[in-house]
């Protein structure tokens, strides 16, 4: 009898989990809390998508925040995979100019953990903004900006270390992080409604957020804000590597599965293997290359080898290899607006419908 009647009742009971799960989406768009909001969940060969709200379908594309960090360092590390540098190479080397005070002791490793010393955003963030700077002044900006603490003593989340790591792909490779990120890693992945910055696409194509209550350092609630906010032309075309990459929840998914399955279209499975496992010490908040990893980088439930990235424009994922789930829920409101979150609600009963 269990064995007649057990995989279809687990089915049963996964699938009541991911219809609450979208469900949550479906009324905090109902009811105007979330303008838009798309849910994408594989686990295995099976896949559960929705789209809610303003979002027209699966493909809606949605700034992604902070996801844009491993995704971008992903870039930089089929530079690795070419032995174009390592991990403990100085930051100096590709950068000579980032000397003085400590910076001599900061490693490309330090950069992609956050625990370089550099800050999360520029003392000059707002100013750099307004004024439409490009990356590259937000980089002269970074590397002459005064460190926090001692590379590598303590953790601390840190925009500007991936910014400058970004900007040693740049070296390394001769081509700007956007038209890098689209080369080595979009194609490859076949992400085809994905951009970093907004590349083929137009503003009009992508999800706005709902700046009204977005973070002050992202012009939230700044009326003067509009044409350097999330939502500005200027900043959707800058493509900031800790912030500017746009995609679908689909996308992401494929993303994602490089790093799950190990299938080698961008990186080999030893460099997947060290981007998702911790690189910081003990004693420090656990860090991969780029990514989020442990029980904290999934949701309530995941397991202590899950890895993934949040976002403060309101989006979440994350990848358990334990249970070979994928979690993906992209939103119009930023993180800092409503606790508990929706994406967060929504991806705890995905992480319960994996178990």
């Amino acid at each position: 009898m269990a064995a007649t009647w057990g995989a279809p009742l687990l089915t049963a009971l996964r699938q009541e989990r991911l219809n609450a799960a979208a469900e949550v989406l479906a009324l905090a768009t109902r009811s105007g809390l979330v303008a838009a909001a798309v849910m994408h969940v594989t686990q295995g060969d099976k896949s559960f998508t929705r789209s809610f709200g303003k979002a027209a379908n699966e493909h809606a594309m949605f700034l992604l925040g902070s996801i844009s960090k491993p995704i971008s360092v992903t870039a930089l590390m089929t530079l690795f995979d070419r032995g174009a540098f390592t991990l403990d190479d100085r930051l100096r080397k590709f950068i000579p100019q980032f000397t003085r005070d400590g910076r001599e002791d900061v490693t490309i490793r330090h950069l992609l953990t956050h625990v370089s010393g550099l800050p999360d955003q520029l003392p000059e963030n707002d100013a750099l903004r307004s004024k439409h700077a490009p990356l590259s002044e937000f980089a002269e900006k970074a590397i002459r900006t005064p460190l926090h603490f001692a590379p590598g003593s303590r953790y601390q989340y840190s925009s500007m270390g991936i910014l400058l790591a970004a900007r040693v792909a740049e070296q390394i490779s001769g081509l700007d992080i956007l038209t890098l990120v689209d080369q080595a890693v979009l194609r490859p992945l076949v992400m085809q409604h994905s951009a970093q910055g907004l590349g083929r696409f137009q503003l009009e194509d992508m999800i706005p957020v709902q700046t009204e209550r977005a973070a002050p350092e992202s012009g939230g609630g700044d009326p003067k804000a509009r044409l350097w906010d999330w939502n500005s032309l200027y900043w959707r075309k800058l493509g900031a590597p800790w912030g500017g990459t746009h995609a679908s929840a689909p996308d992401i998914g494929r993303f994602l599965a490089e790093f799950l399955y190990e299938n080698g279209k961008v990186l080999k499975p030893e460099t997947v293997r060290k981007m998702v496992s911790n690189q910081n010490g003990p004693g420090l908040t656990p860090r991969g290359l780029g990514m989020n990893v442990g029980a904290s980088a999934g949701s309530p439930g995941c397991s202590e080898v899950t890895f993934g990235h949040s976002g403060s424009t309101g989006t979440i994922c994350w990848a358990d290899p334990v249970s070979r789930t994928i979690c993906v829920v992209l939103t119009s409101l930023p993180a800092r607006a409503v606790l508990p979150h929706p994406r967060d609600v929504a991806a705890a009963h995905v992480a319960a419908a994996a178990r």
